[in-house]
C-alpha cells in the first residue's frame, strides 16, 4: 500500500492489479484508514486517467452484492439525479418511461442536509413499501413495468466506506471520486443504460456549468468503458424544481404534471429527461422520443402506471386521486415580499435548508420527517412581485419552525428593481460523442 501511495504522489497511473489491491484490502479492514486518507488525497491531487476511474468504478461496484436485471424482458434504462430541491423527476419520468415499454427497476436514496430524497417523498404514501425483496421489486417490474425502491442490502460497501472517509479528509471534491462514487452505483444495480441528469447552481453540488459538465464528461466516459449507454443532461438548479419542496406537497405535483396540468420548467425537464430514457432504450430519435412522452402525459397512461406502481408496492392510491386525504400540516404560514421588484435570484441550498427547518428533511440521517411540511413557492425567479404578495406558503406541524425558516427564506430571495436574463432549464447534453450545449 505504501508503494501504491507514493507511485500516485508523484502523479503515476495506478494498475488495475493495484486498485483492485486497495479496495479489497479496504473493505476488509486489512488496509487503515490512514494509508486510504493518503491515497484519496494524492488522487484528489494528482487526479486519475479515463481508465483507473473506469477501473476504481467498477472494483467499487464488485465490492458487493451486484443487482442481475436479466430475468426482466426489455433494455431497463437506469437515471440518476446528483441531487437538488424539489426534484421529483424520478416519479415522473419513469412512469412515462414504463408506460412506453421501456422497463425501469430503479434504487433510490434518502433525502440528507439540503437536497430531498425519493424514497422519503413515496414514503409520504400511506401504506407505501420501499424496501423489498428482490424477488417481489422484479416481480413489480415485470407486471407493471416499473419499481422504485430503496437501496438495501450489501450494495458497493466500498463506496460507503470511502464516502466516509472523504467527507471527514476534504477529499469529497474530486471528479474522479465522485463519479466513481456515483457510477459504481449504478452499475451494481444492474441496468443496461442509464440516464445522468447532472445539476449546476446555488441548489446543487456542482456550482458552475463547467464543472457539471466536467463531472458528465467523466460518468459518461466511465458508463461507455464499462458497456453501459451513458448520456447526461446538465440541467438548472439556481432555482426549485417546480413549486413544492417536501415529501408529500412534491408527490401533488407530481400527480399534477403526469396529467399534464405540472408547473411548466418541470413538466418540461421530465420530457427532456424521459425522452433521453426511451432513447437510449432504442425507441427513436430524441425528437420521436420526446414526442411519445408529451403524449402519455395527455392520454392519462403515465398517471395510471404510476397508481399501478404505487399500488403494487402497498401504497393508498385514494391520496394520489383526492390530494386532500394526505396528512394535512397544521399551520400554514405565509411569506410576503418586503419590495416592490423582480424576483431576480434565489439561493436554493438555503430555500432547501428552509424546508428541513420546517421539518421536511433531516441533518443527520436518523432525524424524523414531518411527511406533510414543506413550502409552495408562490413567486419564482423572473416574477414580477409587489410589496406584500405572497412569496411562498409554509406547511409544518410546528408553528415555532417558522421564523427561523422565514429567516433563511427571506435570505435566499433577491428582488431587484430590473429583470434577470432568462437562465435556461438545461445547458448541454453529454454523450460519448461530445458535449453538445443549448
Amino acid at each position: 500500500m505504501y508503494d501504491i501511495i507514493e507511485k500516485k504522489r508523484d502523479g503515476g497511473e495506478l494498475t488495475r492489479e493495484e486498485i483492485e489491491f486497495f479496495i479489497r484490502g479496504y473493505v476488509s479492514g486489512d488496509i487503515p484508514d490512514y494509508q486510504a486518507s493518503a491515497l484519496l488525497m494524492a488522487i484528489y491531487f494528482k487526479g486519475m486517467t479515463e481508465e483507473e476511474t473506469a477501473t476504481l468504478t467498477m472494483c467499487m461496484a464488485n465490492s458487493g452484492d451486484t443487482v442481475d436485471l436479466s430475468s426482466i424482458p426489455g433494455i431497463k434504462v437506469d437515471k440518476h439525479s446528483t441531487g437538488g430541491v424539489g426534484d421529483k423527476t424520478t416519479l415522473v419520468i419513469s412512469p412515462i418511461v414504463a408506460s412506453l415499454g421501456v422497463p425501469v427497476a430503479k434504487m433510490s436514496g434518502r433525502g440528507l442536509g439540503h437536497t430531498g430524497g425519493t424514497v422519503d417523498k413515496m414514503e409520504s404514501i400511506p401504506g407505501m413499501q420501499t424496501f423489498l425483496d428482490r424477488e417481489r421489486f422484479f416481480d413489480i417490474v415485470r407486471r407493471v413495468g416499473v419499481s422504485v425502491i430503496g437501496q438495501s442490502g450489501n450494495l458497493v460497501p466500498a463506496d460507503k466506506k470511502l464516502y466516509a472517509l472523504r467527507d471527514v479528509t476534504a477529499t469529497v471534491d474530486s471528479i474522479p471520486l465522485i463519479a466513481s462514487s456515483i457510477m459504481s452505483k449504478k452499475i451494481a444495480a444492474g441496468s443496461d443504460c442509464i440516464l445522468l441528469d447532472v445539476k449546476e447552481g446555488s441548489g446543487a453540488f456542482m456550482k458552475t456549468v463547467e464543472d457539471s459538465i466536467r463531472l458528465a464528461e467523466a460518468m459518461v466516459s466511465i458508463g461507455e468503458h464499462v458497456g453501459r449507454r451513458t448520456v447526461a443532461l446538465i440541467t438548472d438548479m439556481s432555482r426549485p424544481l417546480g413549486n413544492a419542496i417536501g415529501n408529500s406537497l412534491e408527490i401533488c405535483e407530481v400527480c399534477d404534471t403526469l396529467k399534464g396540468r405540472g408547473p411548466a420548467d418541470l413538466t418540461e425537464i421530465c420530457i427532456e429527461l424521459a425522452a433521453n430514457m426511451l432513447f437510449l432504450a432504442g425507441k427513436g430519435s430524441i425528437e420521436q422520443c420526446k414526442r411519445m412522452a408529451e403524449g402519455q402525459l395527455r392520454n392519462g397512461e403515465a398517471y395510471a402506471r404510476l397508481k399501478e406502481m404505487v399500488a403494487a408496492q402497498g401504497g393508498d392510491i385514494a391520496v394520489l386521486d383526492d390530494n386532500s386525504k394526505f396528512r394535512q400540516a397544521k399551520v400554514h404560514h405565509e411569506v410576503y415580499a418586503r419590495q416592490d421588484g423582480w424576483f431576480y435570484a434565489m439561493d436554493t441550498e438555503k430555500c432547501g435548508i428552509a424546508s428541513v427547518e420546517l421539518g421536511a428533511g433531516r441533518e443527520k440521517k436518523d432525524d424524523p420527517i414531518d411527511y406533510s411540511a414543506g413550502i409552495i413557492l408562490k413567486k419564482k425567479v423572473g416574477d414580477r412581485v409587489q410589496a406584500g404578495e405572497p412569496l411562498a406558503v409554509f406547511y409544518t406541524s410546528d408553528s415555532s419552525r417558522c421564523a427561523q425558516a422565514e429567516r433563511l427564506f427571506e435570505s435566499a430571495v433577491t428582488i431587484r428593481g430590473e429583470a434577470p436574463e432568462q437562465i435556461p432549464l438545461i445547458y448541454a447534453r453529454v454523450t460519448r460523442d461530445g458535449v453538445e450545449r443549448y
